[in-house]
């Protein structure tokens, strides 16, 4: 692996104390070499609507966009919200997706995350979102899922990932960053 690909982190959860917050932290610093994962905000991203989405976008919108399309690849983090994705996330993927024809996410390499303090893990947003990255033109890489349930242990009182949850992390960044080399050959 010799090229280094920017990666566009998403997370789905807007607490600042996130648990999935966390989880994507956790990524950058076990992320292999060949990956520098960045954390693009989505909270100030107005509802998309169309009519202000004209010649004059708002600033946040021409933003995140412009995040997103000069990254290498995506990666999503997210909790789930009543067996689906947080609304801010779908917000997010929405305004990324336009103009129609010039999404910023076509063609980039993905993979989700799904984390939640609940058993299932996730399971219901995880899928959600792979749903919409099918059509969106983003290869997600499908083995290993990752879906991390009984989330609120993976951390410690003072922010240390758990020894117990490093393995899976490690394995999971670690697919991903042949995922994406795997897809990112010219």
């Amino acid at each position: 692996m010799s090229n280094v690909y920017t990666i566009a982190v998403l997370v789905g959860s807007l607490r600042k104390e996130s648990i999935n917050r966390k989880v994507a932290l956790a990524l950058a610093d076990l992320a292999p070499a060949n990956l520098k994962l960045t954390i693009v905000e989505i909270g100030d991203l107005p509802l998309y609507n169309e009519d202000i989405d004209g010649t004059s976008p708002p600033a946040a919108y021409s933003t995140f966009r412009q995040q997103v399309s000069s990254s290498d690849a995506v990666l999503f983090v997210t909790p789930e919200y009543n067996r689906s994705v947080p609304a801010p996330l779908k917000n997010a993927i929405d305004v990324g997706s336009r103009p129609y024809g010039k999404s910023a996410w076509s063609g980039k390499p993905g993979a989700v995350i799904s984390v939640s303090p609940g058993a299932v893990g996730g399971f219901g947003a995880n899928h959600h979102l792979r749903q919409s990255m099918v059509f969106l033109d983003v290869p997600c890489m499908q083995q290993p899922e990752a879906y991390l349930g009984g989330a609120g242990s993976a951390f410690d009182e003072s922010g240390k990932l758990s020894e117990s949850v490093r393995p899976f992390l490690q394995n999971f960044i670690n697919a991903y960053g042949k995922w994406v080399e795997q897809h990112k050959k010219e």
